[in-house]
């Protein structure tokens, strides 16, 4: 994956219809009027968009939402989408009641320079997530030219994503796709040393070939959120009614030998902030890495924060993934807030790898503070896992030299 890859930039879209996968999967308020409730992955296309308009081409844009099984689903449509997406943009928005067939055919070939044309849910239609070929050549038919800006769909071989590249002379990358492949490759084969990575959220078991991967190329390793209590089970500590995956330990104690094989400091949570289980109690902080029978360990302690935070000052670059605690509720968000902080504090080259940092990292107001933030959860894990990514692999090779 780190071969540089083609890029919207190197297209002449003049006069042509681009197809743009983009990644317009955003939560919809609930109710009887559906409405965009976080439109950031919305706006973090417009600069790939843009670049089709001033170059006169017009853009035939394509997404899924939710999970609907291969069938419609009118709460999960792209219509709210469409208005969101006129209303930012300060244009008209044309929307395809289908992602393929008559309508959107005819829509497609109206097109001129600078018009927009969103299509239906991509998921309406259960050819999209076999990858099947018919329904990636339909989609093709409708475009000249073909983009993938929709990096947080890059893990999945979905016809949009994959299938559909081949249906192309070039198939290049969007600018936001460019930025992700960029900044998180950088991470993973030209760390700015020392190289810190923050590991938190619930489950070992969803992070184990990250780590395992991670820890051949950072300094420092810290794991903090219930997944911390893995590793300290499997140390011999307390951990009262913590979050544990049991059957996880074995792998848990082996990646604590690499590290020390390797040489990498692993900060494991001196303390933490306990509660017991089944109450709304504000929590109180233990005096260990024990957690008291019958109570919970929902964020880190005092303690631990001040050893993360002297560790991520030393810092030139940080990939975070992860929250400390249960940070939702106010009572355990300290940990999270502090080295959210830390590390935008710490001008290093700081990467945020999607997901519930990326909701953190925003909840705190911090946006503006680090390098980048992720638009794709599962796909910056898998490929800062060093997995290939299908929707990645099928873009075209830059031909400017790396």
């Amino acid at each position: 994956m780190s071969t540089p890859k083609l890029s919207v930039r190197d297209l002449d879209p003049r006069g042509k219809r681009v197809f743009v996968r983009v990644d317009y999967n955003v939560p919809l308020t609930k109710g009887s009027s559906l409405a965009v409730a976080d439109d950031r992955r919305i706006t973090e296309s417009f600069p790939t968009l843009e670049t089709v308009f001033q170059r006169g081409g017009s853009v035939v844009a394509a997404s899924h939402l939710g999970r609907p099984k291969g069938k419609p689903d009118p709460a999960q449509s792209l219509a709210p989408v469409a208005a969101k997406l006129s209303e930012l943009m300060s244009r008209s928005v044309i929307f395809a009641n289908d992602c393929v067939g008559e309508e959107a055919s005819t829509l497609a070939r109206a097109l001129r320079p600078g018009d927009l044309l969103l299509l239906e849910n991509l998921r309406f239609r259960k050819e999209e997530e076999a990858d099947d070929a018919d329904f990636a050549a339909k989609l093709a038919s409708l475009a000249d030219l073909y983009v993938n800006d929709a990096f947080g769909a890059a893990h999945r071989a979905h016809a949009s994503v994959h299938a559909i590249a081949r249906r192309f002379d070039r198939a290049a990358a969007g600018l936001l796709m460019e930025k992700e492949i960029t900044s998180l490759g950088r991470l993973m084969h030209d760390p700015p040393s020392p190289f810190v990575v923050v590991v938190g959220g619930a489950k070992v078991s969803d992070k184990l070939d990250l780590l395992e991967h991670l820890i051949g190329k950072c300094n420092t390793l810290i794991v903090g959120g219930a997944m911390a209590f893995t590793f300290l089970r499997s140390l011999g500590h307390e951990v009262g009614s913590s979050l544990v995956e049991v059957e996880k330990e074995m792998q848990a104690r082996d990646l604590l030998t690499l590290a020390a094989v390797k040489g990498v400091s692993f900060l494991l949570p001196e303390d933490h902030i306990e509660a017991k289980t089944g109450t709304r109690e504000a929590g109180r902080p233990t005096k260990g890495p024990a957690v008291s029978t019958g109570y919970m360990g929902l964020d880190i302690g005092p303690k631990t924060i001040a050893a993360y935070r002297q560790e991520i000052a030393r810092a030139k670059s940080v990939l975070w993934n992860g929250p400390m605690g249960k940070f939702e509720e106010s009572s355990f968000a300290a940990g999270t807030e502090a080295v959210a902080r830390a590390i935008a504090d710490s001008r290093a080259f700081s990467v945020v790898g999607g997901g519930d940092s990326a909701a953190a990292v925003k909840k705190f107001g911090l946006e503006s503070s680090f390098s980048h933030i992720s638009t794709g959860g599962g796909a910056s894990l898998e490929f800062l896992s060093g997995k290939t990514l299908p929707g990645v692999a099928a873009l075209s090779d830059s031909p400017r030299e790396s």
